[in-house]
C-alpha cells in the first residue's frame, strides 16, 4: 500500500469539487455582505482614486436589484472549477483578453488563455494577436 492513499490528481479533483460547491451554494445574503465593501469597477479613476464601494454608491433599498443580478450570475456561471484549480497548480495567470468567434450575433467559441507570470505583456499580446490571426485565417 502506498504511503498516501491519494494522488495529486485526487487533491485537484477534491479542490475543484469544493470550489464548485462554494459557488453553487452561495445565497443572496452572502452576496450582499461580500459586495458592500468591494469597489464598483466602473467608478475607478486612473489617477489613483480607489473608486466607490457598493455601500457608498447605493442606498439600502437600491441593493436588491444588483445583489440579485450578481447572485444569478454566480449561480448561472459555467463550472470551470477544475480548470481554475489546475491553472493555479501550474502557476499560470488568467489573461484578461479573450478571443471570441461569433456566429449569428452570438458567441460560438470563446478562448480564455493563461500565462506564466514571467511572460511579459508584449509576449502575451503577441501570442493573442497571433492566435487571433490563425483563427481568422482558418475560418
Amino acid at each position: 500500500m502506498p504511503d498516501q492513499p491519494y494522488t495529486p490528481a485526487d487533491l485537484a479533483a477534491e479542490a475543484a469539487r469544493q470550489h464548485a460547491e462554494l459557488a453553487k451554494n452561495t445565497d443572496g445574503r452572502q452576496v450582499l455582505v461580500r459586495m458592500l465593501d468591494a469597489t464598483v469597477a466602473s467608478t475607478l479613476i486612473e489617477d489613483g482614486d480607489t473608486g466607490l464601494t457598493w455601500d457608498e454608491a447605493l442606498n439600502c433599498p437600491q441593493f436588491e436589484e444588483p445583489q440579485q443580478a450578481i447572485h444569478d450570475l454566480i449561480v448561472g456561471a459555467a463550472d470551470v472549477s477544475a480548470w481554475a484549480v489546475q491553472l493555479g497548480a501550474d502557476g499560470l495567470e488568467p489573461e484578461d483578453h479573450t478571443l471570441t468567434v461569433d456566429g449569428d450575433g452570438r458567441p460560438l467559441v470563446r478562448l480564455h488563455c493563461a500565462f506564466h507570470p514571467d511572460l511579459g505583456d508584449i509576449s502575451r499580446v503577441a501570442f493573442m494577436n497571433g492566435l487571433a490571426q490563425v483563427l481568422a485565417d482558418g475560418m
